[in-house]
């Protein structure tokens, strides 16, 4: 009687497949979405995720500066910068950093979420945001990526 002899296949840069994604911003949940795109960016999507490869996907986001927040986060949450000099740091609210840089606000959120390494690097230039509708990469037939409001 012989034994079967069952392997996992890890994904290299060789055998992983990239698509492109547009998720449209307006009326979602910052946090949510976010956590969503992150998973996204990584690759949990796909049937052989590799933690230790970058198999993830791009994503494109679009209308940022109509994203919402939860509870009472946009007149209290803060973004904190610091420049390394005494008495450098600085603090904006949630809506004035929207109002400022809408690009900012998703950025952070996404960067936060992904590895903090080299890898994570790699898979935050996967992710393309935009305060309008128009983004420039028609080019790659982004498919719409649509997020199941419980």
């Amino acid at each position: 009687m012989s034994k079967l002899h069952f392997s996992t296949k890890h994904a290299n840069e060789a055998t992983v497949q990239r698509k492109w994604y547009v998720v449209d911003g307006t009326n979602q949940t910052v946090g949510r979405m976010c956590a969503k795109i992150a998973a996204v960016l990584r690759g949990k999507n796909k049937a052989y995720y590799t933690p230790h490869v970058d198999c993830g996907d791009f994503v494109i986001v679009i209308n940022a500066d109509k994203v919402v927040f939860s509870g009472n986060k946009m007149e209290e949450k803060e973004y904190l910068t610091f420049s390394g000099y005494p008495g450098g740091q600085k603090a904006e609210i949630a809506k004035d950093l929207l109002k400022r840089r809408p690009e900012a606000v998703i950025e952070r959120a996404v960067k936060g979420m992904l590895p903090k390494n080299r890898l994570g690097r790699k898979m935050f230039k996967k992710l393309f945001v935009y305060a309008g509708t128009e983004h420039p990469h028609t080019a790659q037939k982004p498919a719409e990526l649509t997020f199941n409001k419980i």
